[in-house]
């Protein structure tokens, strides 16, 4: 009798780890569909590049998993499809100015364009220092093929004027690329423009409805811990784990600033540093609360922002519910990433007019209290990450926007300078950023010393 109660204990306890084994590799499965239909979609009508080709670099190193993952595209529906084995299936629709967004249950249908966002001409005037031609020679070519770069572009602007610039076979001047986390810069200017308008204030708690019980810890949450991340709440930011919070947050629900603002408080805000997607959308979510207008809140970054700086391009996509995923899915072609930089570079003034408040690019480049390694300011990176940085040695006032796969927007108010480099780099080790722009400074300082 007790052998049989133990084999069927054991019996249970097999099936139920064989169940939960199932039940992970099918949200496993979901998330790798929603991220093919999610960039596939993105890449071809947003980006307007060639299907096949996307095809092609969404299954390069460790994403050759997604060869596994049917996926087509509907010119005519403007959507593109993944599916698993028939079984599971996403679609992600074009959406005009909102760019790409998953389909959550009932579709979410198209939308007119926004306004003002015809192409303007491009204002960024080229003066060649033809002494950096060697330096993207090496940016562009690959020394290890078994690590590839996989550089896409590359801007330099120095004196408000273009120093150099390159592009990889298939990409243009013309052609947006994705910032990833870059984006969360853009959304730290977009705060700055709301902050000297006085209707966001970086000492208060943010207006976040789910947060606004008496007895609820999260409700003193300010906005500067949020952007300085420090906000203590509990959030997974493993982007090689395809069921951590942050992949789950942006291609397994249809709000991500709903679901970040969710998770549990860790530890006390403001007393330790954790790097964190969910608290930039839990940002776009305050911001949607203080316009409290949907279609003043759609236009917002473009007229606030992008239409300001020339940056016809830019697009910062939604999520389902219609909130800018201002964590990860912006748009912008390489010139206009450095007419981003330049903005801070210039202090927030641009063309002679103050976009950002005074003080307000002194305060993003500040050290976060909560960082001991002093390596992050207010939603821009103080230091390049190690995985993409070797021995050299940056100017001191050196900042950056970093994005995953390789982007960056490195500004040096000291050097006027802005470097933009864009890629597909899948092993952060194979581009090392700080040598690159140390090569940089270099070359232009040797043009300018006659040597």
């Amino acid at each position: 009798m007790i052998r049989r109660r133990v084999r069927l204990a054991a019996g249970v306890i097999a099936l139920i780890a064989v169940a939960a084994a199932g039940v992970y590799v099918a949200r496993v499965a979901s998330i790798l569909a929603a991220y093919k239909a999610k960039m596939l979609c993105s890449e071809v009508f947003l980006a307007h590049r060639d299907p096949a080709a996307v095809r092609t670099e969404l299954e390069v190193d460790d994403l050759a998993p997604l060869r596994y993952i049917s996926a087509s595209v509907d010119a005519p529906s403007r959507t593109a499809r993944a599916s698993v084995a028939g079984l599971i299936r996403h679609e992600a629709a074009y959406r005009d100015e909102r760019g790409c967004v998953l389909r959550f249950g009932a579709p979410t249908g198209a939308s007119a364009p926004l306004p003002g966002n015809e192409h303007q001409p491009d204002a960024l005037i080229s003066e060649p220092i033809h002494a950096l031609d060697r330096v993207l020679d090496r940016a562009f070519g690959e020394p290890n093929p078994d690590r590839p770069r996989r550089t896409r572009a590359v801007v330099v602007v120095r004196h408000g004027r273009i120093a150099a610039e390159r592009y990889a076979p298939g990409f243009t001047a013309e052609t947006p690329l994705i910032g990833w986390s870059m984006t969360k810069t853009a959304m730290n200017a977009l705060v700055g423009i709301l902050v000297g308008e006085g209707r966001l204030a970086l000492d208060r708690p943010v207006p976040i409805p789910e947060w606004q019980a008496a007895d609820d810890p999260r409700r003193q949450i300010t906005l500067d811990q949020l952007l300085r991340m420090s906000s203590g709440l509990r959030f997974d930011e493993s982007a090689w784990n395809p069921v951590s919070d942050v992949t789950v947050m942006l291609l397994g629900r249809p709000d991500a600033g709903v679901y970040a603002a969710s998770k549990r408080l860790g530890t006390v805000p403001g007393t330790h540093w954790q790097y964190s997607s969910g608290t930039t959308n839990i940002i776009s979510r305050a911001i949607r609360t203080v316009i409290n207008d949907d279609a003043r809140y759609v236009e917002f970054p473009r007229r606030a922002l992008f239409d300001r700086l020339q940056m016809s391009s830019a697009v910062i996509e939604t999520d389902a519910s219609g909130a800018f995923i201002g964590s990860s899915f912006g748009y912008a072609t390489a010139r206009d990433w450095a007419r981003l930089g330049l903005l801070y570079v210039n202090d927030g003034v641009w063309g002679g007019q103050r976009i950002l408040p005074e003080g307000w690019v002194a305060y993003t480049r500040s050290p976060a209290p909560a960082d001991p390694e002093k390596r992050y300011g207010a939603h821009v990176w103080l230091k390049v990450a190690a995985e993409y940085s070797g021995d050299a040695v940056l100017p001191a006032d050196a900042f950056h926007a970093i994005g995953h796969a390789g982007q960056f927007v490195t500004m040096i108010p000291s050097a006027d300078l802005v470097v933009v480099r864009l890629g597909l780099t899948r092993y952060p080790d194979a581009w090392d950023h700080t040598a690159f722009v140390r090569d940089i400074i270099m070359a232009i300082r040797g043009t300018e010393h006659g040597t």
